[in-house]
């Protein structure tokens, strides 16, 4: 497939593909020299058992990888914390249980996501001219017990927690786990109809 892509012109510094559960040794090298960027979606991929990508591997080679959720048809949370906890216990498959790190994964979901975007100068970290993104969890609970020596490590290893408060461009969006300024509850309904009436097969 990197052949592919690259006899069309689809590799380069501006360009992400997802998944990429298919790349061998040389396409591996043909994105790192290329810049291209891979979106890494371990729950669908699993979902689908479409295959593993070789994410440390593209990682060693110098391949930009970001983490992403992919589309409700085979992902139903989107729940962007779970899907990096999956990506590190799929890798620690293929390479060990230190194969890869807590830190390793939320270097990809966070600064290799902004990298992938063509926005590393922007987003992706907490610095002085970055935008005012974060998102804060509560580790004190029963399931966190026991992890307080390293809370970062937690919130891969242990129970993937609903964000406390999530901050985008310095407005608080999530406030102690709900969600401001939207009437959250018409749209879970009309949602559950529309699900079930295309599960009737019927028009959304």
């Amino acid at each position: 497939p990197g052949e592919y892509a690259e006899e069309l012109g689809w590799l380069g510094d501006d360009v992400w593909h997802a998944h990429c559960v298919q790349l061998d040794n040389k396409d591996i090298q043909r994105f790192a020299s290329t810049g291209t960027s891979v979106a890494h979606c371990p729950c669908s991929n699993m979902r689908l058992a479409s295959g593993i990508a070789p994410v440390m591997p593209m990682l060693r080679a110098g391949v930009n990888v970001g983490i992403g959720v992919d589309g409700s048809s085979s992902n139903d949370s989107g729940h962007f914390l779970a899907e990096a906890r999956q990506a590190m216990l799929l890798q620690r498959l293929t390479e060990g249980a230190d194969g890869c790190s807590v830190r390793d994964m939320l270097k990809v979901a966070t600064r290799g996501g902004a990298q992938a975007l063509g926005r590393a100068s922007e987003i992706g970290q907490l610095s002085v001219g970055y935008q005012a993104d974060c998102a804060a969890f509560a580790v004190n609970d029963l399931w966190h017990a026991g992890a307080v020596h390293d809370p970062v490590a937690s919130l891969l290893l242990c129970y993937s927690s609903v964000a406390a408060y999530t901050v985008v461009g310095g407005d608080v969006l999530v406030e102690q786990g709900v969600l401001s300024g939207i009437d959250l509850m018409p749209l879970l309904e009309a949602h559950r109809a529309m699900a079930e009436r295309l599960a009737n097969g019927e028009r959304a």
